[in-house]
């Protein structure tokens, strides 16, 4: 092989290992994932729907890209989940967390929750927490990072106007004044975490993903029966929509 050949493939192998060993872009974001309550709805029996989906959204984040070393996750009986080093969802622990991981990790920001929700926020441990609280933990922490937040609760649409900046995402599992499905004791997961956890191994980039699950919610409403559907919202700022796609998740 000519002496300019066995150069040539040196450098293609050596590319391919330098591209094989880059880190995913958001290796260097801080991520936390919130079960917000354990009751059923209408039952107010307990149920393991919310921490199935905080456990699992939480493993395909780490799946796709994100460092398990960045990412906390909390519940409201975390003494139930001994290994899985889960925090108390409790406001403070949380805002805590948060400020915490994204002191270390200054990439970007993802902010997930999955519990109940009312029209005026989501439900944490009992109590309400309210859009313009979520903003301000966010802000705090996060400042003008790239920042996704994931909310899967009855009613939060409502978070959209508050969260709503250039330099972030807003997904949400249903509109300001409809209600969410799937927190019954017989569902593993809400619709919505259902959907999150279907589509996420399969779609690009967070851009694609929030069109991705309104899609699949719609069709597993609609294969159910249930009504009116619930509309999951979608937001992203200008600043962001362009980054975003840049930003591929790991390979499923």
């Amino acid at each position: 092989m000519p002496r300019w050949a066995v150069a040539a493939f040196v450098a293609v192998i050596a590319f391919a290992g330098s591209a094989a060993a880059a880190p995913s872009p958001f290796a260097d974001w801080a991520a936390i994932v919130v079960s917000g309550d354990f009751h059923a709805a209408h039952t107010n029996n307990p149920t393991e729907t919310f921490d199935n989906a905080r456990r699992d959204v939480s493993a395909e984040l780490i799946r796709k890209g994100f460092s398990a070393a960045n990412l906390r996750e909390f519940s409201v009986r975390p003494e139930l989940y001994p290994k899985q080093n889960v925090g108390k969802a409790d406001l403070q622990p949380i805002y805590e967390g948060l400020r915490e991981v994204a002191q270390q990790a200054k990439g970007g920001c993802l902010v997930y929750f999955s519990s109940h929700g009312a029209p005026s926020g989501v439900v944490l441990n009992g109590q309400i927490m309210p859009p313009q609280l979520m903003d301000q933990m966010i802000t705090d922490s996060c400042g003008r990072r790239p920042t996704v937040v994931i909310i899967s609760a009855c009613f939060s649409g409502v978070f959209v106007p508050a969260l709503a900046d250039n330099n972030r995402e807003i997904i949400t599992a249903a509109r300001p004044d409809r209600s969410s499905f799937g927190c019954s004791e017989s569902d593993k997961y809400p619709y919505f975490d259902a959907c999150m956890l279907q589509v996420l191994p399969h779609v690009h980039d967070f851009v694609a993903l929030g069109p991705a699950v309104q899609a699949c919610v719609a069709q597993r409403e609609t294969e159910t029966g249930m009504h009116p559907p619930s509309e999951p919202q979608f937001f992203v700022g200008a600043q962001l929509r362009p980054i975003l796609p840049l930003m591929a998740f790991e390979p499923g």
